[in-house]
C-alpha cells in the first residue's frame, strides 16, 4: 500500500489518500472502511444519452465519485472489494443522492474521509504501508489423497488450491493401483505448487502432513525436478521445510506454524507471532486459569486492575456497525498499551484468528492472577437469585 497524502485535524477528523498495490492491500482497505465514511474514487458509470433525432443510447463513462458508504462487500478469495453508497458530491453523470457501487482495484488511487480516525485504523495504515509486513509464507498441508496449497500473508490465510485424489488401499501382493494413484496425487500437488506459489516473494514453503507423507512427497517432487531439469523447484529447494500436522485439512496449518523449527524460521512474520500468542494463552488457560481471561467484560475487568500483559483481539471486532461498540474495543486497545501491555490484533482470515473468534474474539494473558472476578460474579448471581 502506498500513502499518497494524509490530512488529519487535531480532533483526528480528515482524509487519507492511498494506492493499494497488492491483493492483500484490498483486505487492509476493507478493514479501513466503515459505514458512514466518505469514499472518493474513479469508477465506471453507465450513462443514457439522447441524440438530436431523439434516439436513446447508453455508453460507459469513467468518472470520479464521492460516496457516503452504506455497504461493504469483500471477496477474500478473489481479493475484490465492492463499496455501495449514495453520491454526496455534484457530478455531471450522477445526481446527488443516487446509489452507486465502486469496485476498488489494485493500483487505483482512492481517498477516504472519516469524522474520527482512531488509533487502530491509523496503525493499520502504518502496517499496510510498511514493506517489512509483506513477507509471505506458503504451505502445503497434506495427507494421502488430500492436499491444501495455502498462502500465509501477514493478514490472511488463502487456500489457493485443493487437490483430492481417491487412493485405493494396498492389497496383498498387488500395490500397483495404490502406487499409481499416489503418484498421480503427488504430480497434481507439484503442479499446484508451481502454479500458485511465487518463489520470488515467498521465503519459506511449509510441507506438513501426518506420518511419512511429507517425506515421500518431497522425495518424489525433487526426483522429478532432477529428471525434468525443473530449475524453479531445484533453485528453491532450500525454502521447503517439512513439519508434522495431524491431517491434510486447512485447520491443521496452525499446528505446523507452532512447530519450533517453523517459528525460528518465521520469527519476523506476524502470522508466527499470532500463533505463538494464542498457544501461550491456551497453555495459561490450562495451567493457570486465573491468568487467562476471554470475553469482553472479563478482559475489561482485568484491564481495570492493570493486569493485562498481552491482549489478543480479532480485527473483526473493529468492523462492528455500532460506533459505540467499536469505540469500546479501541478504548480497550489504547488502555492496554498505556499500561505497557502488548496488543496483538489477529486477522479473522488467519486460522489463528478463526480460533480466537471462537473465544469471543478477545482474550488476555495476565501479569498476575485476578481470581476475585469469578468470585464477584458468583456472589452477584447468588444475590439475584
Amino acid at each position: 500500500m502506498r500513502l499518497v497524502r494524509k490530512d488529519l485535524e487535531k480532533d483526528n477528523a480528515g482524509q487519507v489518500t492511498l494506492i493499494p498495490e497488492e491483493p492483500e492491500d484490498m483486505w487492509h482497505t476493507y478493514n479501513l472502511l466503515q459505514v458512514g465514511d466518505s469514499l472518493r474514487a474513479s469508477t465506471i458509470r453507465k450513462v443514457q444519452t439522447e441524440s438530436a433525432t431523439g434516439s436513446v443510447g447508453s455508453n460507459r463513462v469513467r468518472t470520479t465519485l464521492t460516496l457516503c458508504v452504506e455497504a461493504i462487500d469483500f471477496d477474500s478469495q478473489a481479493c475484490q472489494l465492492r463499496v455501495k453508497g449514495t453520491n454526496i458530491q455534484e457530478n455531471e453523470y450522477v445526481r446527488m443522492g443516487a446509489y452507486h457501487t465502486i469496485e476498488l482495484e489494485p493500483n487505483r488511487q482512492f481517498t477516504l474521509a472519516k469524522k474520527q480516525w482512531d488509533s487502530v485504523v491509523l496503525e493499520r495504515i502504518e502496517q499496510a504501508c510498511d514493506p517489512a509486513w509483506s513477507t509471505d509464507v506458503a504451505a502445503v498441508v497434506m495427507q494421502e489423497g488430500l492436499a491444501h496449497v495455502c498462502l500465509v500473508t501477514p493478514s490472511m490465510t488463502l487456500t489457493r488450491a485443493k487437490v483430492e485424489v481417491n487412493i485405493p488401499r494396498k492389497r496383498k501382493g498387488n500395490c500397483s493401483q495404490h502406487d499409481r494413484a499416489l503418484e498421480r496425487f503427488y504430480e497434481q500437488v507439484v503442479q499446484a505448487i508451481q502454479r500458485h506459489i511465487n518463489f520470488e516473494v515467498v521465503k519459506c514453503v511449509l510441507v506438513a502432513s501426518p506420518g511419512f507423507v511429507r517425506e515421500q512427497f518431497c522425495d518424489y517432487m525433487f526426483q522429478q525436478a532432477v529428471k525434468t531439469d525443473n530449475k524453479l523447484l531445484l533453485e528453491n529447494r532450500s525454502k521447503f521445510l517439512q513439519v508434522h500436522s495431524s491431517s491434510g485439512h486447512k485447520y491443521a496449518l496452525k499446528e505446523a506454524l507452532c512447530d519450533p523449527a517453523v517459528t525460528s524460521r518465521l520469527s519476523d512474520t506476524k502470522a508466527a507471532g499470532e500463533v505463538k500468542a494464542l498457544d501461550d494463552f491456551y497453555k495459561m488457560l490450562q495451567h493457570e486459569p486465573d491468568r487467562a481471561f476471554y470475553g469482553l467484560k472479563h478482559v475489561e475487568k482485568a484491564n481495570e486492575a492493570m493486569a493485562i500483559d498481552t491482549l489478543l483481539i480479532s480485527d473483526e471486532l473493529f468492523r462492528h456497525q455500532d460506533v459505540a461498540t467499536r469505540a469500546r474495543y479501541v478504548k480497550l486497545v489504547d488502555s492496554v498499551r498505556e499500561n505497557m501491555g502488548t496488543v496483538r490484533i489477529f486477522s479473522s482470515l488467519h486460522v489463528s484468528g478463526e480460533q480466537l473468534g471462537q473465544l469471543t474474539g478477545v482474550a488476555a494473558i495476565l501479569r498476575f492472577p485476578v481470581a476475585e472476578l469469578s468470585d464477584q460474579e458468583d456472589e452477584s448471581s447468588s444475590e439475584e437469585d
